[in-house]
Order: C-alpha cells, then sequence, then structure tokens
C-alpha cells in the first residue's frame, strides 16, 4: 500500500527504474544567485573585471593551477550564507519526494572542473557507497554549462548492476570494471538550467573530456536525517536543513520520571 500521489509514485518508479531524473530546475532565481557568485569568485580568483564564460574557463586558467583554482573557488562559494539554500531549492520538492521531509544536507558543495583533453581531474567508475557513503544518500548535480558526450558524466543502467555484483571479486582495479560495464553505462545529456538527481549506489564516472569546452559542475548529497548513516556523520560530514517541529521538540525532550 502506497499513500504517495499518482505523480510521486511516478517519479519513484522513473527513478528506481533508471537510476536518475533529469528535470528542469524549480527556482530560476537560485539557479540566478549561483550564477553570479560563481561569477564575483572566479573575478576575485582572477583579478578579472570581465565576465567568464566558463565554456571557455580552459582560456583562463593553466592547468598546472586548476585545482589550486578549483579549491579556492569552492572555498569561496561555500563560505556564502545563501548558497546552500539556494542549491537546494533548485530541486527541493524533487528531494522531498525522493528522499523525505526532513533532510540532511553535505556541509560543503562540490565543484568539478574538467578542461578539454586534460587527464588531471578524472574520476574513475565508481560507486559512493564503497567508500563509506550510505546507501540511503542520494547526489544532486548541477551543471553550469550545458553537458554532453565526454563533457558530462556517465552512469550504469540499475537492471545490469545485479550481475555486476556477482562478478565483482573478478576485477583488480576500476579499468577492468569500467571495461566490463561499459556497453551498459548510460552518458547522460544535461543542459544548464536542469538539475540531475542520481542513484551514488550505482558505478559512475567520467573520462577524459574530448569535446571543445570545459565541464564545470556542482554536486551536493541529502539523506533523511533518520535514515542509516555510513562513515560520514551528523556534524562531521552532514547538516539538517529541514528539521520538524516534532522532532525538535522530542530532541529537547526530558522525561520528569
Amino acid at each position: 500500500m502506497s499513500f504517495l500521489s499518482f505523480s510521486e509514485q511516478k517519479k519513484s518508479r522513473n527513478f528506481i527504474k533508471k537510476g536518475f531524473l533529469i528535470e528542469v530546475i524549480e527556482k530560476k532565481k537560485s539557479l540566478n544567485y549561483i550564477d553570479k557568485l560563481i561569477q564575483k569568485s572566479i573575478k576575485k580568483i582572477l583579478k578579472n573585471k570581465q565576465k567568464i564564460n566558463l565554456n571557455l574557463l580552459h582560456k583562463h586558467v593553466e592547468i598546472s593551477k586548476l585545482n589550486n583554482f578549483r579549491l579556492r573557488l569552492i572555498n569561496m562559494i561555500n563560505s556564502d550564507k545563501y548558497f546552500k539554500k539556494h542549491y537546494f531549492n533548485l530541486a527541493k520538492n524533487s528531494l522531498f519526494e525522493l528522499v523525505g521531509n526532513e533532510l540532511m544536507m553535505q556541509k560543503n558543495i562540490n565543484l568539478s572542473i574538467q578542461f578539454p583533453n586534460d587527464n588531471s581531474s578524472l574520476l574513475p567508475i565508481h560507486s559512493d557507497v564503497w567508500s563509506g557513503d550510505s546507501p540511503y544518500e542520494i547526489n544532486l548535480w548541477v551543471p553550469l554549462v550545458n553537458c554532453y558526450k565526454t563533457k558530462s558524466m556517465y552512469i550504469l543502467d540499475p537492471k545490469y548492476n545485479s550481475n555486476f555484483i556477482k562478478n565483482k571479486n573478478k576485477f583488480k582495479n576500476s579499468v577492468q570494471i569500467y571495461n566490463f560495464l561499459k556497453k551498459n553505462l548510460k552518458w547522460l545529456t544535461i543542459k544548464k538550467g536542469q538539475t540531475l538527481i542520481f542513484n551514488q549506489c550505482l558505478p559512475h564516472g567520467n573520462v577524459v573530456n574530448l569535446e571543445k569546452h570545459t565541464r564545470v559542475s556542482m554536486n551536493c548529497r541529502f539523506k533523511g536525517i533518520f535514515s542509516p548513516y555510513g562513515d560520514k556523520k551528523i556534524g562531521e560530514f552532514f547538516v539538517p536543513i529541514t528539521t520538524r517541529a516534532m522532532t525538535e521538540i522530542a530532541n529537547n525532550f526530558k522525561s520528569p520520571f
């Protein structure tokens, strides 16, 4: 029995079947805020007064300085007190529908930059739960440029995951895993102005960006407050963002007996 609405059930079935959902952002003002924050931060780092076309970011930053640039940018945007709320607002309703309405959010939102033909920013095939994340977490991935082909990411079709798990002991490294799963990987096309919510239990990753433009994207994990945790705990990695009244009451309850 399910008391979810028809649209909620449909979205849930879609997500379980595909392992991901691509949707139009829910709040355009929040994306505009993030865009302006990113541009302001980049201008400060590069000491450049002109607006930077993120597709051409590789023309403004040397590869040898990319990681330092990325870390500085991550620190600057995460220090903005409204950034995380605007990020959450990009897919708030979908997160409520897929995860629940009492949520934990990753303390710091990640930002990935992948220059054309650069092999220094690769994320080999992996599943987040292999390295200590809880299977109850979901990932909200937001592109700041159009992402397609090798400029995007891939994810395993869920129907092939059980077969992979049966054979997992055969593989010695990520290259062997990728080659085994390659024909069953789904390459995602995501436009600026869309969000990707995906099941991070499924193997996913990227390859060298063979397109002409730079990929810039953000990602952040969310989970239910009361769902089981992996190695990443409350306060250390997650913070509560939508705690409800009864939970606050219960947390402060002291028995008179």
